[in-house]
């Protein structure tokens, strides 16, 4: 149990670096609230509309669609890293990994999943 004390001391003090700083942000910090600063930000243009607006179902289904497929093509990366040493039965599982996403993807296009109107 002795051995774990310096990580025990460390994260106290890392902990209490943390409290200290945020509690003296809060004590000493300036407070002048204005109509600018309360004023939501988007990338420097002057925002337009409410906040609040409601978005379509369909922009997150397409949304989640391209992180679904995004995040299957960073599978192709560590397979082409190791594609000389898998020889022909790596080659053969890319081609039925691939042959499954092009399935899902002229399924989603077929049911008009990708369709933005």
């Amino acid at each position: 149990m002795l051995q774990y004390l310096p990580i025990l001391i460390l994260f106290i003090i890392a902990v209490g670096f943390a409290a200290t700083n945020i509690g003296l942000s809060a004590i000493l910090g300036r407070r002048k609230p204005s109509a600018e600063k309360l004023m939501p930000y988007e990338c420097g243009i002057d925002p337009v509309g409410s906040a609040r607006e409601r978005f379509s179902v369909k922009f997150y289904l397409i949304a989640m669609l391209f992180v679904i497929f995004d995040i299957e093509v960073v599978f192709l990366y560590p397979w082409a890293v190791a594609f000389k040493s898998l020889k022909v039965f790596g080659f053969i599982e890319m081609l039925i990994f691939i042959g499954i996403l092009f399935v899902c993807y002229i399924y989603i296009w077929k049911r008009g999943g990708l369709e933005w109107d």
